[in-house]
């Protein structure tokens, strides 16, 4: 018994079939190509990976660790051909693990312009970030300097005291928080 050949019709739909199932495809991977971005900062946020801080509300209750201490350094950078200076006041403190504390950043404007700048952050040793937390931090917005203007920015953060019980932190002794500034293009309005 032979097999007739299919036919142009069957063909036709099969192919239709499958452009449908491969057009499905390439709208799946674009839309998990924009859904990376934010799930990607959601994930680092809440496991502190690659030295992500963690970010939490003034009213926070924490437990000090009455006796452990930490050092925190601070240190600070500035896109090459951003017009500011930026620098710690202090370049180091020592905090009472799970105390709220806080240091101040300067920054100013050296240009005849405004510019806006957003800082982007990290914490060395990496694994020390999920224990990092910020309350309130002047990388959570946009800065916009008038020219020559100077301003004082305050972090305000605690280390967790979880942070003594984690085996991969055993050995910190101190932690590095590390900003830099990057200009932000402001929108050209029309002439």
């Amino acid at each position: 018994m032979a097999t007739l050949p299919p036919s142009p019709f069957d063909r036709d739909r099969r192919n239709r079939r499958t452009m449908m199932a491969m057009a499905g495809v390439g709208l799946s991977m674009l839309a998990l190509g924009f859904a990376s971005v934010p799930l990607y900062r959601i994930f680092c946020e809440q496991t502190g990976f690659g030295g992500t801080t963690k970010r939490a509300s003034a009213d926070v209750q924490v437990r000090e660790a009455v006796g452990h201490t930490m050092s925190i350094r601070f240190d600070s950078n500035v896109q090459p051909g951003m017009p500011w200076q930026f620098y710690p006041e202090h370049r180091t403190d020592t905090v009472t693990v799970g105390r709220k504390d806080m240091a101040i950043f300067i920054a100013k404007n050296m240009s005849d312009k405004p510019v806006t700048g957003t800082a982007s952050f990290n914490v060395t040793p990496s694994q020390a970030g999920a224990y990092f937390t910020k309350i309130q931090c002047f990388c959570f917005t946009q800065q916009t300097l008038q020219p020559g203007q100077e301003v004082r920015m305050p972090v305000l953060y605690f280390v967790d005291p979880k942070i003594l019980d984690d085996p991969d932190n055993k050995d910190t002794q101190q932690i590095t928080l590390s900003y830099t500034f990057y200009p932000v293009e402001q929108d050209k309005k029309p002439s």
